[in-house]
């Protein structure tokens, strides 16, 4: 109980605010949950495609000696690139072309990976607000039907139930739509800069 008792006020007020919105808060906040850990799961992934990247001459260098790129020294999209094509290439520089190509593929979908569900969970976020906002105006009717106006707190109930989740709903899904286009623009700067590299080596090897 004294641990209980410890804890900062604003989680007091976070527990009343999610009792307050009723069952539907708990899909909220798993569905805000899972949408946020994936945003930061490609947000730190294209933040270490975008460092230490080498040109493509340098691509061109370590493909032809067969040499891997140097971890400590590249860690971006192109060395990702240069190493998964020499680990997979083979003996024809014809084939090798073929290879290279759907190694660029193979890099391009890993950058689309999850950008689709995060689009979902921030759609549903509003959906699941707009269930508790339906939930919430039940409650309201049922005691307006059994106690009338004569019982105006149970009707603020239903009210501010059918309101914060509502509130939530957007309040998740607002930011969610603005990083899923902030990482999908990133994708696609990468996606082109990863084509063009493709296309200088595969002219050259």
């Amino acid at each position: 109980m004294e641990g209980l008792l410890s804890l900062p006020e604003p989680f007091y007020k976070l527990l009343g605010y999610i009792n307050t919105g009723g069952v539907v808060m708990i899909p909220l906040a798993l569905n805000s949950l899972i949408m946020w850990v994936l945003i930061i799961d490609r947000a730190l992934f294209f933040r270490r495609l975008y460092r230490k990247n080498m040109d493509s001459r340098t691509a061109l260098t370590h493909i032809s000696d067969n040499q891997m790129p140097d971890p400590a020294r590249y860690k971006g999209i192109v060395s990702m690139l240069v190493a998964e094509f020499i680990q997979r290439r083979s003996s024809s520089n014809r084939l090798d072309r073929f290879i290279l190509d759907e190694t660029v593929l193979r890099i391009n979908h890993r950058l689309s990976d999850h950008l689709g569900l995060i689009g979902v969970l921030a759609a549903m976020a509003p959906l699941l607000g707009l269930l508790g906002t339906v939930t919430g105006m039940i409650t309201t009717f049922d005691v307006l039907s059994i106690y009338g106006t004569g019982n105006i707190r149970a009707v603020a109930g239903g009210i501010s139930e059918a309101l914060i989740t509502t509130q939530t709903g957007l309040m998740i899904a607002i930011p969610g739509m603005c990083m899923k286009g902030i990482l999908e623009r990133r994708a696609s700067i990468l996606k082109k800069k990863i084509a063009a590299v493709g296309y200088y080596l595969r002219r050259n090897i």
